[in-house]
């Protein structure tokens, strides 16, 4: 079965975090190369990374001189971790790999990263400060993040869920698979909710986000060899009634993203 190609979201980036921690983490950098811009001139070799947390679709690494590097994988972004004897010419030339962070044990390669800062640790809210409660994070509170999506009641829901600054962890895959399990549309007012249906949306965003973590890649069906109720999937018989799974976008210029949902599951709201 194919599947459309998957957008980091928040468990993808949550799973990175965890892969560049294990690496890196209390170990002294040895290797430190950031192709991006200004960037380039930095040098924290000789320093310890004290540890690589994950914050919605943001990694921090966290360093012991008191700076961070920031990164978000955007579209097509990815960590990886290699030992440093596998890091060939090919790796260094390759001019989508935008940073190189190693220690003796490990070196971290980011290809084709979205964006990438070097920030003082004190102040990493100004590159995540905006961001609402972390579906898979400490700060997460339900409460919260329900009032930040009431904010705007004439939303569609779809738009407000891809917000992060709502809710941070969600993409158009999970956007999709949330709402299908939960039989609303994605284009329904989010005032059209009452307080009791988004609560229950918000509950099965984070029951599904945490839920996946026990499997290697996102999984909302709870079986890895068919990992998907509906994402991607479209032209396939809706699992619950049959009908075929269709896509349309949501949201606003310049943040219109596609969705797949059910047209019968999941009418559009003036569909009656």
């Amino acid at each position: 079965m194919t599947y459309a190609a998957l957008m980091p979201e928040g468990d993808a980036v949550w799973r990175a975090a965890r892969r560049l921690n294990a690496a890196l983490a209390g170990r002294v950098v040895t290797e430190w190369e950031l192709r991006w811009g200004d960037l380039g001139g930095s040098d924290r070799r000789g320093r310890t990374t004290l540890e690589v947390v994950p914050r919605g679709k943001h990694i921090l690494l966290r360093l012991d001189d008191g700076w961070t590097l920031h990164s978000h994988l955007r579209m097509e972004g990815r960590w990886s971790v290699v030992p440093p004897a596998r890091v060939s010419r090919r790796d260094r030339a390759d001019p989508y790999v935008r940073a190189l962070v190693g220690c003796a044990d490990g070196v971290a390669l980011g290809r084709r990263l979205g964006m990438l800062d070097l920030v003082p640790t004190a102040r990493e809210d100004a590159v995540v400060g905006h961001l609402g409660p972390d579906l898979l994070g400490t700060d997460w509170d339900a409460e919260v993040a329900v009032s930040n999506l009431r904010r705007r009641a004439d939303r569609e829901l779809g738009a407000a869920l891809l917000d992060q600054e709502n809710l941070a962890g969600i993409g158009t895959m999970w956007c999709a698979e949330i709402c299908f399990l939960e039989r609303v549309s994605p284009w329904v007012r989010v005032g059209d909710l009452d307080a009791d249906r988004l609560g229950a949306v918000v509950a099965r965003a984070h029951r599904l986000l945490t839920g996946t973590l026990a499997f290697r890649e996102s999984v909302s069906t709870g079986n890895p060899r068919r990992p998907l109720f509906i994402y991607g999937l479209p032209g396939r018989p809706c699992p619950r009634c049959g009908t075929p799974i269709v896509s349309a976008e949501v949201g606003e210029a310049p943040r219109r993203r596609t969705l797949y949902y059910c047209p019968r599951c999941q009418p559009y709201p003036d569909a009656g």
